[in-house]
């Protein structure tokens, strides 16, 4: 199956940050959204997301416009953002049983997804005492509770250490083998390198990059007007 991404704008206030956004994708892949601080992509993954709106444009997904149908969204894609919006008060499992049918959560944290995540190694531990990579890992354990066919991620290993960043990419790994699309912003080589196409954000705009694996070059290029 195909998404499209057509045309989006969206402005705060006077200033327009998404002029006209377009790309494509297909399961199975995962796509790298690239751009300087500051130029739009988490914007982007918002409005994709439906936690923000556009001014115009589509979200198209097997024909249906993801944007307009709220319904198929929050089946068909899931959000993960920069921060970690759990209830830290809540252990994982209480912040899991938020999003899961009990029989469900069970058999993930036995045999699916969960487990593939690690989330089953601090299920007692209260969110607001887990690792950075705990937290985000369980945030994602939540946010695929309904089986998305597309993730959507702003930086998701960004300041984890190595073990942390390399569970998360290997889950990664294999939801793509699955058939899931990950739709990723990021400027990180580790992340990077799991994509297999870049889209550079540039002036409300993306265009396609080709992405070498050169930390010089990327960093060069993101600070190209």
């Amino acid at each position: 199956m195909e998404a499209e991404i057509r045309n989006i704008h969206k402005k705060y206030a006077r200033k327009e940050v998404l002029c006209g956004a377009s790309f494509r994708a297909v399961s199975g892949s995962c796509v790298g959204i690239l751009g300087a601080n500051g130029t739009g992509k988490s914007t982007l993954l918002r409005v994709l997301a439906g936690a923000a709106r556009a001014e115009r444009g589509e979200f198209l997904w097997d024909g249906e416009d993801l944007l307009k149908n709220s319904a198929l969204r929050r089946k068909t894609v899931a959000y993960v953002p920069q921060g970690t919006p759990l209830i830290e008060e809540l252990s994982a499992r209480d912040n899991l049983r938020l999003w899961y049918e009990p029989e469900v959560l069970e058999r993930s944290l036995a045999e699916g997804m969960l487990r593939e995540l690690g989330v089953n190694e601090f299920l007692n531990t209260v969110a607001g005492r887990l690792s950075g990579g705990m937290r985000k890992r369980l945030s994602i354990g939540c946010a695929i509770a309904r089986e998305p066919a597309i993730l959507l991620l702003d930086e998701p290993t960004a300041a984890l250490d190595m073990p942390g960043k390399d569970r998360i990419l290997r889950y990664l790994d294999g939801f793509q083998r699955a058939g899931g699309l990950v739709l990723m912003a990021s400027h990180d080589p580790w992340e990077l390198a799991l994509c297999d196409a870049w889209q550079m954000l540039r002036g409300g705009v993306l265009e396609p990059y080709a992405y070498t694996g050169d930390r010089e070059t990327l960093m060069r290029d993101l600070e190209t007007p």
